[in-house]
């Protein structure tokens, strides 16, 4: 709702609702919203980034590929 129709509006309220609306509008910038970041999403867009069609290797090809890693690092 623009500034313009909201004092439009606001003019047609009782008295009473107007300082209710005052007080509402008074309370809202007095205790500002906190604004911390939401990573959910984030988080939920990355996991994503991370999916394949293969299946999990198994234990034994682990250890196959940390031994040939072992064997690059360490033996060259």
């Amino acid at each position: 709702m623009l500034l313009q129709a909201l004092k439009e509006e606001a003019v047609k309220l009782s008295p009473g609702d107007r300082r209710a609306l005052v007080s509402a509008i008074i309370e809202s910038l007095q205790n500002p919203p906190s604004t911390k970041p939401d990573c959910s999403g984030a988080i939920q867009r990355m996991c994503g980034l991370l999916k394949t069609d293969q299946p999990a290797p198994t234990d034994q090809e682990v250890a196959v590929m940390l031994e040939e890693r072992r064997g690059e690092k360490y033996l060259q």
